[in-house]
């Protein structure tokens, strides 16, 4: 006997297009799929009411759920208390990406409403842009190619000359802060390039792909690059200051595309113009976008500043669609799910 189909609303964005979701949830369970595209990324997230990033755009989920919506599958979507409120047929919120925080958790749990999430879609995606992110500030690849695409210009040609020439990957000490499921992957790829790679993460235990330091402090001194990789958390914003900075060798080079609060912008620009450190590449920033008024921008010809791409490739958003997905089915079954909060 066919299965009930479950009611689904895909509240996908310009990125987990809601057909990707829709696709993915009827090959795991029959369902009526109703499909809602919101702004993100076209449109910047925030705060909205009580949650974090989100879009802003509760009232077009309180539409898009009142008829009886049983499953929720979004990225961006707000799920307030106040959508919670109006949708008393929910019952499953699933959300695609590594956490809820567009969710009020409390307020789902009272409901009884189940809360899941997709870890890992974006690792190896973020993995491979922060190498990218590396290799781009270590041998100046924008500053050389903005002239010549730009005006003709063959002024990069003066990064050939040894007082401005790049470092290269091979048996430099890189070190890497966190070795989570991204910070594993970076490890992975740059001893492939021959770097000598250092690790810092007192929450892992077993093997790792490069010599692990026990603190950071020592990790800092002994690295010329240093990969953010942690988790945003109580302890870790502002990681990086203007102490930490201060340890690392003259000429250092940072890199986040982790969370934008685990580096203090502003000592990273004091250190930048005092010449301790010689180059950053951000994908990510402490504010989102980026002000336009950030002294971030004074420091052009040595940052390499991407607006959080880290995440932006198609088999992310098709993975994150089947993750999601296949909690919806587990879901439906009756079956235990894998990645749920509440």
């Amino acid at each position: 006997m066919t299965p009930d189909p479950v009611r689904v609303l895909a509240a996908g964005d310009h990125f987990v297009l809601p057909s990707l979701i829709a696709d993915a949830v009827r090959q795991e369970h029959p369902a009526d799929v109703r499909q809602v595209r919101l702004g993100w990324p076209l449109e910047p997230f925030g705060a909205v009411a009580e949650v974090s990033e989100a879009s802003d755009a509760e009232d077009e989920l309180i539409e898009a759920l009142g008829d009886g919506r049983e499953v929720l599958v979004t990225q961006m979507g707000p799920v307030t208390a106040r959508v919670l409120a109006a949708a008393p047929a929910l019952r499953l919120v699933v959300v695609c990406r590594g956490g809820p925080v567009n969710v009020n958790l409390d307020a789902a749990k009272s409901r009884e409403v189940r809360v899941c999430y997709a870890p890992g879609r974006n690792a190896a995606a973020t993995a491979e842009f922060t190498v990218g992110l590396m290799l781009a500030a270590l041998r100046r690849i924008p500053q050389a190619h903005i002239p010549l695409a730009g005006h003709g210009s063959w002024e990069g040609a003066a990064y050939y000359t040894y007082d401005r020439a790049g470092l290269e990957l091979e048996d430099l000490p890189v070190g890497l802060v966190g070795y989570g499921a991204v910070g594993s992957r970076v490890a992975r790829v740059l001893g492939a390039f021959g770097a000598r790679v250092l690790v810092h993460d007192p929450y892992v235990r077993g093997e790792i792909h490069g010599l692990r330091v026990d603190s950071l402090d020592e990790l800092l001194r002994r690295s010329r690059v240093v990969s953010l990789h942690a988790r945003l958390t109580t302890e870790t914003r502002g990681l990086l200051g203007a102490r930490e900075l201060a340890l690392l060798p003259e000429g250092a080079v940072v890199v986040n595309a982790a969370r934008g609060p685990l580096l203090d912008e502003d000592a990273l620009c004091a250190a930048l113009a005092s010449g301790r450190v010689a180059a950053a590449a951000l994908d990510t920033y402490a504010r989102e976008p980026l002000p336009p008024d950030s002294p971030l921008y004074g420091f052009a010809d040595r940052v390499v500043l991407t607006p959080h791409l880290g995440g932006a490739s198609r088999a992310v958003a098709e993975k994150a669609a089947r993750i999601a997905a296949a909690e919806v089915g587990r879901w439906a079954r009756g079956e235990p799910l894998a990645h749920c909060l509440t």
